[in-house]
């Protein structure tokens, strides 16, 4: 119910002056698990991949978006889970939380370059994949891409093919195949 009504919101919010063609979408699985991998250009991002995606999405994000009693609701409603940078042994709490989202099945974004970087890539951070990585799941990078047109901007999000860490594959190496690609998408 609650899903649903931010959906309408974010519908009337911010559809109205983004409005977006997706593509690739038949890459994201029907059912299971997935880690999704989106460029990060703005908050706009957050809204607009979860209207392009008729899966529910749950997001790691910064701590800071939470602080109040209005930003937490709206990144609770949103999916979100608290991800504290500035001390990474109390986003553990987070991190299994994730875990357990993509055992029960569902989706998770993580924003891999940390903060936004409008118009280029920022490097990856790895993280967060690194602690998803045994999990067993398809990430997905997505590409995402603005084009400002009078006072509407043009979005087009591309979802690309699903990847999985090759044996042996290190966090690192494995988050710079993932960027590559979100690069690739996003026309950078």
């Amino acid at each position: 119910m609650a899903l649903g009504l931010v959906r309408i919101l974010c519908r009337l919010a911010v559809a109205p002056f983004f409005p977006m063609k997706v593509e690739g979408f038949d890459q994201v699985p029907a059912r299971g698990a997935f880690v999704l991998l989106p460029k990060h250009q703005r908050w706009q991002d957050i809204p607009l991949l979860g209207l392009s995606c008729p899966r529910p999405l749950y997001y790691l994000a910064k701590a800071e978006l939470f602080a109040g009693r209005l930003g937490n609701l709206a990144c609770t409603l949103l999916g979100g889970l608290p991800l504290d940078r500035r001390r990474p042994l109390a986003s553990r709490r987070s991190f299994v939380l994730a875990r357990q989202v993509l055992r029960d099945g569902h989706a998770l974004v993580v924003f891999p370059e940390g903060t936004y970087f409008p118009g280029r890539l920022g490097p990856g951070q790895e993280g967060a994949v690194r602690w998803l990585m045994g999990c067993n799941v398809p990430f997905i990078p997505v590409g995402i891409d603005y084009r400002q047109n009078g006072w509407r901007c043009q979005v087009r999000i591309r979802y690309g093919q699903g990847h999985h860490p090759l044996p042996g594959e290190s966090s690192g190496r494995f988050v710079a195949r993932l960027m590559h690609a979100i690069g690739r998408l996003s026309g950078l």
